[in-house]
C-alpha cells in the first residue's frame, strides 16, 4: 500500500493509503465529502544518509555527463607491489 496525498479546497491536505498505481485523480474528502484533487509530492528522502544522497546525485550526473575513461585500469598484479617475504624465495 502506498500513501497518496490529496487536497480539499475546504479542509486542506489529507493522505489516503491505496494500492500502488490505483490512485484516482480525485478522491472524496473524508471530512466534508467534497471532491479533492491529487497532489504530487516528492518521496520522503529526508531520512536518507548523506552518503546515499551523494551516490544518488553522482548517478544522476553520470546520466547526462558520464565519466570518460582515458586509460585502461591496471591489473591486480601491476597495482600492488610484491610482498617483501616473497623476495627471499628461490625463483624457478
Amino acid at each position: 500500500m502506498t500513501m497518496y496525498e490529496y487536497e480539499c479546497a475546504c479542509c486542506g491536505r489529507f493522505e489516503e493509503r491505496l494500492a500502488m498505481g490505483s490512485a484516482p485523480r480525485t478522491h472524496d474528502c473524508p471530512t466534508c465529502g467534497s471532491t479533492a484533487k491529487r497532489v504530487y509530492s516528492p518521496p520522503g528522502l529526508a531520512f536518507t544518509s548523506a552518503s546515499v544522497v551523494a551516490l544518488h546525485e553522482q548517478d544522476e550526473r553520470s546520466r547526462e555527463v558520464p565519466d570518460v575513461v582515458r586509460r585502461q585500469a591496471p591489473t591486480t598484479s601491476e597495482s600492488r607491489p610484491p610482498h617483501p617475504a616473497l623476495a627471499h624465495l628461490p625463483r624457478p
